[in-house]
C-alpha cells in the first residue's frame, strides 16, 4: 500500500515542497512542531531508514543538511534539531526542526500556520538554498 508520503512524491497530494532531486523530496510538514517544520524524504518507499542502502543513507543526510542550511538562514532558531521517529508513516523520512527550546522536539505541542504563510515560508527557505 502507498504511504501518504508516496502519493505526495507522485503528486497526487500537493505539498509545500522545499526542493527535490531525482532520489529526495523536502517538503513542510503540514502540522509542525515549530515555524519551519520539514521532511526529508528518498523517493523509494522504504519503511525504515536504517533499511537503506548505503549510498541513498548518506544521499539523505546530504540532502537534508542542505535543507537544514537554508532552513536556518530562514526561521530565526538557536539551532536546526533532527529527528528520525519513523512510527506515524511507513516511509523512511528526517525531520528538521528549528529549535528554540527543547519542547519543539517532543511532537507534542504544534504551531498553526495559514495557506500563505505555508506558501510564503517555502518559498524563503528556498531562496536560501
Amino acid at each position: 500500500m502507498s504511504s501518504i508520503f508516496n502519493k505526495i512524491i507522485k503528486g497526487e497530494i500537493p505539498c509545500y515542497k522545499i526542493a527535490e532531486d531525482a532520489n529526495f523530496l523536502a517538503f513542510l510538514d503540514v502540522n509542525p512542531n515549530a515555524k519551519g517544520h520539514t521532511l526529508c524524504v528518498p523517493k523509494q518507499e522504504i519503511d525504515k531508514i536504517f533499511d537503506i542502502e548505503d549510498d541513498l543513507y548518506i544521499g539523505l543526510m546530504q540532502f537534508s543538511k542542505k535543507i537544514a542550511i537554508a532552513l536556518e538562514k530562514t526561521v530565526p532558531c538557536k539551532r536546526i534539531g533532527m529527528a528520525v521517529i519513523g512510527l506515524e508513516v511507513p516511509h523512511a523520512h528526517v525531520h528538521l526542526i528549528p529549535l528554540n527550546e527543547m519542547d519543539e522536539m517532543r511532537f507534542q505541542k504544534k504551531v498553526s500556520m495559514s495557506k500563505e504563510e505555508f506558501e510564503a515560508l517555502a518559498e524563503n527557505i528556498k531562496a536560501n538554498l
